[in-house]
């Protein structure tokens, strides 16, 4: 199983160690691409794919790494139904 593929399964299992650099590997590997919204934007940022113009929004974490496990469920969903998952 390649590291892509191990990435895919533990984002599925919704861990609650699951870290933002984690996010960003397995949403660059599926051809995202993260973009900070601007000065004003806080800690929200979008990760477009221009391929097909698909989008995805998030909240980057405050504290550390480690991401909302609500965050993460909500992502796993996003991408079950854009068929990345």
């Amino acid at each position: 199983m390649s590291k892509f593929e191990k990435a895919k399964k533990r984002i599925l299992s919704r861990p609650y160690d699951y870290t933002y650099d984690e996010l960003r590997y397995l949403l660059g590997n599926m051809g995202f691409e993260e973009f900070s919204k601007g000065k004003t934007s806080g800690s929200r940022l979008l990760f477009f794919r221009t391929s097909d113009s698909k989008a995805i929004l998030i909240h980057k974490p405050h504290k550390g790494n480690q991401m909302d496990r609500g965050a993460v469920t909500d992502i796993v969903n996003h991408l079950k139904g854009i068929g990345e998952l």
